[in-house]
C-alpha cells in the first residue's frame, strides 16, 4: 500500500471515530435542538441582562392571573371550589386589590429599578454553543432548589424568631392567614430583595448553563406561587413527590395559620430536623362533611345503646 493510500485510510479512520464521538454527544444533548433554535433565533434577547428578570416577572404574572381566574369563579362552580384549602372563605376583590396594589409598587419600586442597574453594568450573558445534558439540567435545577431551600429556611426562622426582624420586614406577609395567589409576593422590599438576590446567585455558585439557569427562575417562580394559591390540586407538587418530602400548599397554609412551623419553602427535611415540622389539618369540604357524618353515626349509635339499655 502506497504512503498515500495509507494516510487517507488513518485520516477516514480519524474522522470515524470523531464523529462517532460526536454522534453520541448529539444522542447525549436532548435539549440541543431547542437550544439552537433558541441562540440562532432569539439571540439578542437571551444576551440582555434584562432578559432573567422579564422571564421571572411575565412568569409570576401569568400564574397569578391563571390562579386569581379560578379564585373569583371558585364560589359559582363547585368543581373548583372543592380543590381549595378553605372553600368557605372566598377571596374578595378588596383582597385582590390590596395585594396587587402591594406587588405592583415593589415592582416599580425595586425591581425595575434593580433590572435598569443590570441592564446598564452587567455585560451581556455569554452564550454557549452547547446546550446543557438533560441530566445536567434536571440535576442543576434540583441543586439550586437544595441550596435555595436551605437559604431561606434560615431566613424564614431568624425573622420569625427575632421580634425586631418579624415586625420590621416579615409580618406584612403574614397580614393573611389563609394566602391566595397574590399573597405570594404581598412582601417588604427586603424580603423581595433577599429572595430575587438568592435565585439570582445560586445558579452563578453552581455554574450552571444559562438554560439551566432560566429553568430554575422558572420553576421558583411555579413552585412559590403554587405553594401560596390555596388549592390542592391532585397535579400539586406535594401530591407529587413522594414520603411527604416536599411542602406544598397545605404546609405553606398551616404555617399562615401557625406561624411557628414549617419554615422551609420546598422540602420538608429542614423542618423534620429544626423540630419545626407539623401536619396540616384537613379544612376542605369533603373532610369537613366526613367528620359530621362520623359525628351523627357516633350519636345515632349512642341513642341505640340507650334504648337497648
Amino acid at each position: 500500500m502506497s504512503t498515500g493510500r495509507l494516510l487517507r485510510t488513518e485520516a477516514l479512520s480519524w474522522m470515524s471515530d470523531v464523529d462517532n464521538v460526536t454522534g453520541a454527544q448529539s444522542r447525549d444533548l436532548v435539549l440541543q435542538p431547542v437550544w439552537d433554535y433558541l441562540h440562532q433565533n432569539h439571540h439578542d434577547l437571551l444576551r440582555s441582562p434584562l432578559f432573567p428578570v422579564v422571564l421571572s416577572v411575565s412568569t409570576y404574572f401569568f400564574l397569578v392571573g391563571l390562579y386569581t381566574v379560578l379564585d373569583l369563579l371558585a364560589p359559582t362552580w363547585p368543581c373548583i371550589n372543592r380543590y381549595r384549602l378553605h372553600p368557605d372563605r372566598p377571596v374578595t376583590w378588596p383582597n385582590i386589590w390590596t395585594t396587587l396594589g402591594v406587588t405592583v409598587y415593589n415592582h416599580l419600586l425595586y425591581i425595575f429599578p434593580a433590572a435598569v442597574a443590570q441592564w446598564l453594568w452587567r455585560p451581556p450573558t455569554p452564550l454557549p454553543p452547547e446546550a446543557p445534558t438533560l441530566w445536567s439540567f434536571f440535576l442543576g435545577i434540583l441543586g439550586c432548589m437544595m441550596v435555595f431551600d436551605f437559604q431561606y429556611y434560615l431566613w424564614h426562622l431568624l425573622h420569625h424568631r427575632v421580634p425586631w426582624l418579624y415586625r420590621t420586614f416579615h409580618a406584612v406577609h403574614h397580614q393573611y392567614n389563609q394566602p391566595f395567589s397574590l399573597v405570594t409576593q404581598y412582601l417588604s422590599g427586603w424580603e423581595l430583595f433577599s429572595v430575587g438576590f438568592w435565585a439570582t446567585v445560586d445558579p452563578i455558585l453552581l455554574q450552571c448553563h444559562c438554560l439551566t439557569t432560566w429553568g430554575f427562575m422558572v420553576f421558583n417562580v411555579y413552585v412559590s406561587t403554587e405553594d401560596h394559591c390555596g388549592y390542592d390540586f391532585p397535579w400539586a407538587m406535594h401530591n407529587l413527590v413522594p414520603f411527604g418530602l416536599w411542602g406544598g400548599t397545605p404546609k405553606h397554609d398551616a404555617h399562615h395559620q401557625r406561624p411557628g412551623t414549617n419554615f422551609a419553602p420546598f422540602f420538608s427535611h429542614w423542618d423534620w430536623l429544626g423540630g419545626t415540622h407539623t401536619v396540616p389539618a384537613p379544612t376542605n369540604l369533603s373532610s369537613l362533611s366526613a367528620l359530621l357524618q362520623a359525628g351523627s353515626s357516633l350519636s345515632s349509635l349512642f341513642s341505640l345503646v340507650g334504648i337497648i339499655s
